[in-house]
């Protein structure tokens, strides 16, 4: 098949779906009200509760939900074939992904802001808080050690990385001054801070760090480990228009360039696809069904999106009628960036030799070698172009991790501020998220805890779309939309954890695995797998209880209305 067949089913696929589908739902389903007070316009404080243009939100909603995920899963995934991969992603945002985006964000704001932990006290019960909780943080954690890295591989392996990701954080912050503060004009302000951060890049492909700084610096994953963490402490404690929210406006602009033109290339390149359109149910990292829908996350469905959209997107929503364009029209931007990325991975190879030959350097090199390639067409030279692409993967990283730390501080507050007040302070909490997540990134142990994080994404996509639909049935409005989602992804994730959990330990139990540490972490792995899935349960049975608790209130209000 054509690259630009594929670009453009996706294109129709994302109008349909947010024209028809998603508005239909907002209208009709959800109603929402322009005339009714959000949380950020009744608790605004300037730090967490923050009235924020629709436009400058689009932007943040973008670079908050989308790491580097959706490129890395789709590259990978290709090896099933790239049919599966594309329909797993066009399916994926359509039916799930903007629907769990969307309403994560309605029902935080219905609630007065509250986080999923507050959401699944007052829609559930005071057990599922706890267990959801605790869960979260063991899930923020994962995140953390494994875009911490990504981070820390990227500056050490692209030396022009670091003056991007400085010249990024210098035109965010300039943004958050001109747009808050001065009250310049947002296309004014837009123009000059993404100048910024594009020289930034430039300038780095002219200075790399090794030559500022020495090569023994440039590569040390301790210096770059403490710089990403130094910089999460700062968007954790800062009032989020300062800091958090216009470094990710901006950076979002580096990846909605880079898209936009290698879309353009694309269209004028026309490459076919090179490698198989299906290559068989299961291969060396899997079966299709589960595995499949766990390796792409972002780009599909992730649960990743509805906790920034929950207790970050719906404290600074302006408008309730502003959720379905920043948190359903976002989600599937991001999937044609996931298309994106599956264009390169199987249209720049001759080969599946060639292209298990890249994917084994990493997904960063494939899409970097993409990159290059497509705008390269557009007369980019190719080590600009390639240059880009990397940057791109650091900006995606780097500005989930923020957001990451921050998270996980008010989780830290929510779990343990009744055990004592110490921990309910902003910088307390941080401390503790940053010292976890340097601890993972410098020891290694985030590889061994990485196999699980695409299963523990999915199922907290499964658990949020459950908080959907208690909503839904408490309210007494139709939930199918979100009922049948969260039963197909709460069993795929349940079987996906199942099978990895199984697989890691029979590896140690017959003897596959050598060497202590592989051993140790094998086993973690697979019993913190195998206490997922009996979270999950539990979860699962707490929710059936409220479903049938709304149930049966709404049996004994229906004769009373008749």
């Amino acid at each position: 098949m054509n690259s630009v067949v594929v670009v453009i089913i996706g294109l129709v696929v994302a109008i349909i779906g947010y024209r028809i589908y998603a508005k239909y739902i907002d209208i009709k389903i959800m109603k929402a009200d322009p005339k009714k007070a959000t949380p950020a316009k009744m608790y605004m404080d300037g730090v967490e509760f923050m009235p924020t243009s629709k436009n400058i939100l689009f932007g943040y909603q973008f670079k908050s939900i989308a790491g580097a995920a959706p490129i890395i899963g789709p590259i990978i995934a290709i090896q099933w074939g790239w049919l599966p991969a594309l329909l797993w992603i066009l399916a994926g945002a359509f039916f799930i992904g903007w629907v769990q985006d969307y309403s994560s964000a309605m029902i935080a704001m219905r609630k007065e802001g509250a986080s999923f932990g507050g959401l699944s006290h007052r829609l559930i019960s005071p057990r599922a808080r706890i267990i959801l909780l605790s869960f979260i943080y063991f899930y923020l954690l994962l995140i953390a050690g494994a875009f911490g890295n990504v981070v820390v591989s990227t500056a050490i392996g692209l030396k022009a990385a670091p003056m991007a990701w400085l010249f990024l954080t210098i035109g965010g912050i300039l943004a958050g001054q001109m747009i808050y503060r001065w009250k310049k004009d947002i296309i004014l302000t837009t123009v000059v801070t993404v100048v910024i951060a594009l020289i930034g890049i430039w300038l780095g492909t002219l200075a790399p760090s090794n030559t500022i700084i020495g090569d023994s610096l440039a590569n040390s994953r301790v210096l770059w480990a403490i710089a990403a963490f130094v910089f999460c402490y700062f968007a954790a404690v800062l009032p989020i228009w300062r800091f958090a929210l216009p470094i990710n406006y901006v950076g979002a602009y580096i990846v909605f360039i880079g898209l936009f033109f290698g879309i353009i290339g694309v269209l004028v390149l026309h490459p076919d696809f090179t490698l198989p359109a299906y290559t068989g149910f299961s291969i060396k990292i899997g079966p299709l069904w589960p595995i499949l829908f766990v390796t792409i996350a972002c780009g599909a469905i992730s649960g990743w999106h509805s906790i920034v959209s929950s207790s970050g997107t719906a404290r600074q929503l302006e408008y309730e009628t502003d959720a379905r364009p920043v948190g359903g029209g976002v989600m599937f931007v991001e999937m044609m960036l996931a298309i994106f990325a599956l264009v390169i991975a199987g249209s720049i190879y001759a080969s599946p030799a060639e292209y298990g030959a890249a994917l084994g350097k990493g997904a960063g090199v494939v899409f970097s070698a993409g990159v290059s390639k497509f705008l390269g067409v557009l007369g980019l030279p190719a080590s600009i172009g390639a240059s880009y692409g990397s940057v791109m993967m650091i900006v995606l990283a780097v500005t989930i991790l923020q957001l990451v730390v921050r998270f996980m501080r008010v989780a830290t507050s929510e779990l343990l501020g009744d055990v004592s007040p110490i921990f309910k302070n902003a910088h307390i909490g941080t401390i503790i998220a940053s010292l976890l997540g340097i601890l993972l990134v410098l020891t290694g142990w985030f590889q061994y805890l990485w196999v699980l994080f695409g299963g523990a994404n999915q199922l907290m996509a499964s658990l949020a779309l459950m908080l959907v639909v208690a909503y839904l049935m408490s309210e007494g409005r139709s939930a199918a939309y979100a009922f049948y989602p969260m039963i197909f992804m709460f069993i795929t994730t349940v079987a996906a954890l199942l099978y990895t959990s199984y697989g890691l330990l029979s590896r140690v139990f017959t003897g596959v695995v050598k060497g202590t540490e592989a051993i140790v972490g094998n086993t973690l792995m697979g019993f913190v797998g195998f206490f997922l899935v009996i979270a999950a349960l539990i979860l699962a049975v707490e929710g059936a209880k409220a479903f049938n608790r709304y149930r049966a209130i709404r049996a004994e209000a229906a004769p009373a209305k008749a």
